[in-house]
Parts: C-alpha cells; sequence; structure tokens
C-alpha cells in the first residue's frame, strides 16, 4: 500500500489499513552512516530510507545491507588447484570418453 505519512504516495510494506504496522507508527529518520547513500530521500519528518524504516537497526550488527555507498572488500584466498587437473582441462581433455 501506499505510504499516507511520511512518504505519501510512495509504495511502503509497513502500511496497512490501520496505519503505519512499524513499531512507533512512523519512520525513523536516517543516522549519519547513511549520509551519501542513493536510498535517502527527503520525507515530511525529514532525511529517511526508502527501503528500511529504521536505519539504527540496520547498522547496529555493523554495514547497512541496503547502503549504496559503501564498497565491502572481500577477502579471497588463494585457490589451491590440482596441477594435473588444470592442465586437462586447459588442453580441452579430460572428458569421459564414450
Amino acid at each position: 500500500m501506499q505510504c499516507q505519512t511520511v512518504l505519501p504516495g510512495t509504495e511502503c510494506t509497513f502500511w496497512g489499513k490501520q496505519g503505519c504496522i512499524f513499531t512507533g507508527g512512523s519512520c525513523q529518520i536516517v543516522v549519519e552512516n547513511c549520509e551519501g547513500c542513493e536510498r535517502v530521500v527527503d520525507g515530511s519528518i525529514g532525511k529517511v530510507c526508502s527501503a528500511y524504516p529504521a536505519p539504527v537497526k540496520k547498522w547496529s550488527a555493523g554495514i547497512c545491507n541496503f547502503a549504496t555507498h559503501v564498497k565491502v572488500e572481500i577477502a579471497s584466498e588463494e585457490l589451491k588447484v590440482n596441477p594435473l587437473k588444470a592442465s586437462k582441462k586447459a588442453s580441452g581433455g579430460g572428458g569421459k570418453k564414450k
């Protein structure tokens, strides 16, 4: 349904027949960590997140999974490759004969 309070006219999964069903009955304003995110929009109460109504909760466990401005570095370990299998794969062989 569409929000009628903070972001009038936008689709909201927390809006029901009785109004906003989110805890507190409304979205919460963004936190400092949200600055620079593409999901931050101006609402009737100030800057709010268009993806989740409680930005504080998203940042409490680390990086918000909706954040568009944070790049996550994934540490990749060197994969151990069996040289025999690698050479078979490179030569195009290694398949079963029919």
